[in-house]
């Protein structure tokens, strides 16, 4: 009884852990300014603003009612076992063992978003690919990892959607720019940020050599629109133009694409893959706030060269992962040292063993 005892306990000190950790009341407290904000007049009228904010409070919810629901059996079986300490005729059934193993499996599953505790981890993202030293191959390469990411966010659930693309000349991408919407996405692919190197026999080489590509990955939170950025107008400079593509019947027509500079920093961001220029203007804008966030957040020169989309450096020497296809097959993260030999796997998607080594990594 003694041990059942003491299991209840060691979860009780989980669970403050975890409610402080994961900021349950101040959740509680968001989640009553979001309804507030739904059941204003004319919240709808911004459809795509009121989608977020509709989705954000749903995930709050599950997340505090689900914390709350295990909050209050704990303190029933923590009653149960007061009164037999009182009651030595009282002893606790098989049912209240069944009861804790199962809350210990519910906490085995749910702890593992108490990494998810950083400032914007709960938010969508922002991810830029680069293809770096390699040529046709760094760009074929980072079109791969186009690919990689955006079927890791298909079996997530999450959406996707391309912001901007530049074409290759003979093959690949030379970069591109898309968001992630999901829950915990930006807290999950923070994990992606740095130098990917792969090496493989060049189908690009007509004498089958072996070579080694790089692509720069960056990762960037969307901000919240709790989050205030004053951005004056008079520091931009927008400029539309006709969106390009790699050919085909869906390349636009019309002047549609949108690029927006901000003066001061000279920050860049370039809209093209939505419909009307009003739309690329808006998430042109967005993306631009989450980069002048982070430029004004840092101190390190290199990291904001990188936000202008100067710092394009993707070489020996700094590569978060590298991905080996011949002379045999691995993957391996050199900032955690997990590795893998289902590079094939790795690449159609499967990241999370990664990601979760990088993330608990972080917390040792």
């Amino acid at each position: 009884m003694q041990d059942l005892i003491n299991r209840i306990a060691a979860l009780r000190d989980r669970l403050q852990t975890a409610w402080q950790l994961l900021k349950i009341d101040e959740k509680r407290q968001e989640i009553i300014k979001l309804q507030n904000e739904m059941s204003a007049p004319g919240f709808w009228d911004n459809q795509e603003k009121a989608a977020m904010i509709a989705r954000r409070a749903s995930e709050l919810e599950v997340e505090v009612n689900l914390w709350s629901k295990i909050k209050k059996e704990l303190k029933d079986l923590l009653e149960i076992t007061e009164i037999d300490k009182e009651d030595q005729s009282v002893n606790l059934s098989a049912d209240v063992e069944k009861q804790i193993e199962r809350l210990e499996k519910v906490f085995a599953e749910e702890e593992f978003s108490l990494l998810f505790s950083g400032e914007y981890d709960a938010e969508d993202a922002i991810i830029a690919i680069h293809a770096g030293a390699g040529g046709t191959d760094a760009q074929d390469w980072a079109e791969m990892l186009l690919r990689m990411y955006l079927r890791f966010c298909e079996k997530q659930g999450w959406k996707t959607a391309i912001i901007n693309t530049s074409y290759g000349g003979e093959a690949g991408i030379k970069s591109v720019l898309f968001e992630v919407t999901g829950k915990h996405a930006y807290g999950y692919l923070k994990s992606e940020g740095g130098v990917h190197r792969l090496v493989r026999i060049s189908p690009y080489d007509a004498e089958k050599l072996r070579h080694t590509s790089f692509a720069l990955v960056e990762v960037l939170p969307y901000l919240p629109d709790s989050v205030e950025m004053d951005v004056k107008p008079e520091e931009l400079r927008i400029d539309v133009f006709r969106s390009g593509g790699a050919g085909g019947q869906s390349v636009n027509t019309t002047d549609s694409a949108v690029r927006i500079t901000h003066i001061p920093t000279n920050i860049v961001v370039t809209c093209q893959n939505e419909r009307s220029q009003a739309q690329n203007k808006e998430r042109a804008m967005r993306v631009l706030k989450t980069k002048l966030q982070r430029y004004y957040q840092t101190e390190v020169e290199e990291e904001r060269a990188r936000l202008r989309g100067e710092y394009t450096e993707a070489a020996w020497g700094n590569q978060a992962r590298s991905y080996v296809v011949h002379p045999y097959k691995l993957v391996k993260d050199h900032r955690t040292d997990f590795e893998a030999t289902n590079v094939d796997e790795v690449l159609n998607g499967e990241l999370m063993p990664f990601i979760e080594s990088y993330l608990r990594s972080q917390v040792k």
